[in-house]
């Protein structure tokens, strides 16, 4: 009886054809045509849920494995003893240098913080191994439940006087949907994991209150934002992705011009640089390569956390740096300027413009091919919308969800390998302004105060890490140094 009943259930969520059908459907939706390639989207999206699931499961099981190790790594060993070896060797034959060296040897320290980053890293993929379980079964029971066509129906039944305006209604739901499931995962994964490891240091009246302010700027650019893509989506004929991809390049330049600006003092507080070394001899690197900085600043990182990093941003001729304030604590002025040599590596070497264009082709191709699918009614009748007059925003939202995640999928893994072959590059470039022992010893003490993983397994870390294993870019800069001796 148990099996007859378990059977019984699962036909429930099939149609006539045999493939996954919603169980709330739009009056209007039909079951699509056996012999349409759309009929089986909803099948074919889960199929493909499940396995990219399934194998993102299985790398995050070898990461587990690697967290579990107790043994320091070895390779890691023997590339910071050279570091360490080196150190030392500069200051053979001073006691007062030598005393100092053996103060700041490296891997004395890693090896004590070895235990407390494995740690650190298990309850972060023991983390994402239950959040992402949760977000396939969320994924999964939203689909096969019909909640997009119902959500559409609630939206219509608040605001019908125009599709656009019930498209903004329907995805202010979504995202205050998003927002309360995703808010206990982030409050667990700020409050105990980060805490427990030392390194949240924001209180939860901060916490909500950059949550609050999230969701008016999401509403108040993202709102109009949607408007206008829907109205050129509408207005724009048979060759409506040439307007739309014109409208991103636009946008995608007004973000740019308006995030630091703007968005970005909203979170945290930017003060300039005081005057000194430090910030001479950064000015002067910055025009030794030609790079238009105006404005040096040091961001209060540490009132959220005790992580560190530094970045650039700025739109022509118009450069700004900012530093963590943790980060000035953590490494001293040489390494500081050895980091910044490597992100300015980016700016020299055209990554940031390489990736400002693959963002942009990126939205092209897929706008392209969207157009070529829009009017795809069997597509939308497989998900439960009556597909005679399926709402764009609707037919946008299920192209990405279908029809371009494979593709995604790819070329997300591509722009990953791309990235660490860039972070190499940026280093090499790093070490060729002759920065390369501050570089390395700047990248280890990061490591350390940051708890990074320094035995990640190799699999995960080719499809995960847009930055190479520390012990890779360490090799790596040695190679280069050792060729150019």
């Amino acid at each position: 009886v148990s099996l007859y009943n378990m059977i019984s259930f699962l036909k429930t969520f099939l149609d006539e054809n045999g493939n996954v059908s919603p169980l709330y459907k739009q009056e209007g939706a039909s079951t699509p045509d056996a012999e349409s390639i759309y009929a089986p989207a909803l099948t074919y999206t889960l199929l493909f849920t499940l396995v990219v699931y399934a194998f993102e499961a299985h790398l995050d099981d070898l990461q587990y494995a690697a967290y579990k190790i107790k043994d320091f790594p070895k390779n890691l060993k023997d590339t910071v003893l050279k570091i360490d070896g080196l150190a030392n060797a500069k200051s053979e034959g001073n006691k007062k240098e030598e005393e100092a060296a053996d103060d700041v040897l490296l891997l004395p320290k890693l090896e004590s913080k070895f235990d407390k980053s494995q740690k650190y890293g298990m309850d972060k993929i023991r983390f994402q191994m239950v959040s992402q379980l949760y977000n396939l079964i969320e994924g999964v029971g939203f689909l096969v439940c019909g909640f997009l066509p119902y959500t559409w129906d609630m939206a219509a039944s608040v605001y019908d006087k125009g599709e656009i305006g019930t498209s903004l209604v329907f995805l202010a739901i979504l995202t205050l949907v998003g927002t309360i499931t995703s808010l206990p995962f982030e409050l667990y994964s700020t409050f105990q994991i980060e805490k427990k490891h030392g390194f949240n240091k924001q209180t939860m009246g901060l916490f909500f209150s950059d949550k609050i302010k999230s969701l008016i700027l999401t509403f108040v650019i993202g709102g109009p934002f949607v408007a206008l893509l829907l109205k050129i989506i509408e207005k724009g004929g048979d060759q409506f992705y040439i307007y739309v991809w014109f409208f991103m390049l636009c946008f995608s330049v007004f973000m740019m011009t308006i995030v630091p600006v703007f968005i970005m003092p909203l979170f945290n507080k930017y003060e300039a640089l005081e005057e000194g070394e430090l910030k001479d001899r950064i000015y002067a690197l910055a025009g030794r390569l030609n790079y238009p900085l105006t404005k040096l600043f040091v961001m209060d990182g540490s009132k959220r956390s005790s992580h560190s990093n530094a970045f650039m941003f700025g739109f022509g001729k118009n450069k700004r740096i900012v530093l963590f304030d943790t980060l000035l604590k953590q490494v001293h002025d040489d390494e500081i300027l050895a980091i910044l040599g490597h992100e300015l590596g980016h700016w020299k070497l055209g990554h940031t413009l390489q990736s400002f264009v693959v963002t942009q082709l990126y939205s092209g191709s897929a706008f392209y091919v969207f157009s070529l699918c829009f009017n795809s009614r069997e597509l939308y009748n497989a998900f439960g919308f009556d597909g005679t007059k399926v709402p764009t925003i609707i037919a946008l939202l299920l192209f990405f969800q279908t029809l371009w995640a494979p593709v995604d999928k790819v070329l997300s893994f591509l722009l990953t390998v791309n990235s660490r072959k860039n972070e190499f590059d940026a280093d090499k470039f790093g070490a060729e302004l002759g920065m390369s022992k501050d570089l390395q010893t700047g990248l280890i003490k990061i490591t350390l105060e940051n708890l990074g993983s320094m035995c990640p397994a190799r699999l995960y870390s080719m499809y995960h890490y847009s930055h190479p294993p520390l012990v890779e870019r360490l090799s790596a800069l040695m190679l280069i140094e050792k060729k150019s001796d």
